[in-house]
């Protein structure tokens, strides 16, 4: 299960064949089916394992009879030491649910719930006078955090990485959050023109779709049905499907570069510039929601030498943000990360609501991540 899980989480659930799985552990395709029906049961018993044993490594930490600050701090502890322990798969649950059917999907987050509850009980501890939304918000941004880690393979010694962690999550815990909306109501204000241009209409759509539901799941008819055109005349923008993924990763990332320019021209410090990065991102996040698991899982279907050029379009866009921040420039990397990480997992639960005041919040614990104490100045 750790091998498939590995290999789901690097490669994605499509690529990834069961003969190559039995390999790796040294047994033959036909040996593995003793023990998984197909390749789907495995994944559904690997995403299954990694959620029990990181929600285990949680309440072997927690202590209730500690007071709230060490006991979160011993909770945020056991959790980042385990993540790390399993870094190379510890993102599988993250980018390949969407291959999940519904019942198995459900099955499987009642225990990220039961995790997600072990942290937020010590955070209402640690703040009775706060509403329940705050607690909520911080305990999944703080998981978030920790999580990030699993995205990318900067490397820092353990002890650095987990008191890093450590500082990062009391960053969050300490954020000062603005006042939480109430749920919207009725139906989203619709913003801006519909785009004229067929080729940007195939590419949002085609982000959108894959997002959804995953590139090897996509098929061209479809994305040319969203764009309003036939799949023959998708081939008229779009040489293959494959050309199209290659499209949108690039499109993302110039939106990245773009974003990062403009923030460095308006910005009045170091510090302004990084926040100001972080409000973009979010911001383009929020209003396509699909950009990240398009953006961070889907690598493997691309070509060897598109891989090479866009991991260089990412890593020069994060090492731009980065440079922004004080301090060890590793650990800025890993600051980085974990803010790209929280607009992704918080933004899904809060559905991704664009409202000024619902940014507000996600803006104040990005600064939290990235500047650290700055951001507070108490």
């Amino acid at each position: 299960m750790r091998v498939a899980a590995r290999a789901f989480a690097e490669r994605g659930y499509h690529p990834v064949g069961v003969d190559e799985i039995a390999a790796e552990v040294g047994i033959s395709g036909p040996a593995l089916y003793r023990h998984f029906t197909n390749k789907y049961a495995l994944l559904v018993a690997a995403a299954e394992m990694g959620a029990q044993q990181l929600l285990d490594a949680a309440q072997n930490a927690d202590n209730p009879r500690l007071e709230p600050e060490p006991r979160l701090t011993a909770l945020i502890r056991g959790v980042t030491e385990y993540t790390n322990d399993v870094r190379r798969e510890g993102g599988l649950y993250r980018w390949e649910r969407r291959y999940l059917e519904r019942e198995d999907r459900a099955r499987i987050r009642v225990i990220y719930t039961a995790l997600h509850d072990t942290l937020a009980v010590p955070i209402a501890e640690l703040y009775p006078e706060a509403e329940p939304a705050d607690i909520q918000l911080r305990a999944a941004a703080v998981l978030s955090a920790i999580g990030s880690i699993t995205a990318h393979r900067t490397a820092l010694s353990t002890t650095r990485l987990v008191k890093l962690m450590e500082d990062i999550c009391w960053d969050i815990l300490r954020a000062d959050l603005p006042p939480a909306l109430p749920p919207p109501t009725g139906e989203p204000i619709a913003r801006g023109l519909p785009v004229i241009s067929k080729r940007e209409q195939l590419l949002t759509e085609a982000i959108r779709i894959f997002g959804r539901q995953g590139y090897y799941e996509a098929s061209i008819e479809e994305i040319g049905a969203a764009a309003g055109i036939n799949a023959s005349s998708v081939y008229r923008y779009f040489t293959s499907k494959s050309d199209l993924l290659a499209a949108a990763f690039h499109r993302t990332g110039e939106r990245v570069a773009i974003a990062n320019a403009e923030a460095l021209s308006e910005a009045t410090s170091r510090s302004d510039a990084a926040v100001r990065i972080a409000d973009r991102f979010a911001r383009m996040t929020f209003a396509m929601p699909e950009i990240l698991p398009v953006y961070f899982s889907e690598f493997s279907n691309l070509p060897a030498s598109e891989q090479h050029r866009l991991r260089s379009i990412q890593r020069q866009n994060v090492l731009e943000w980065a440079n922004l921040l004080e301090g060890d420039p590793v650990e800025a990397r890993f600051r980085v990360h974990a803010a790209i990480s929280l607009v992704a997992d918080v933004g899904r639960r809060l559905r991704f609501d664009s409202r000024a005041g619902t940014m507000a919040r996600v803006s104040a614990l990005m600064s939290a991540v990235l500047l650290g104490p700055a951001s507070n100045p108490e």
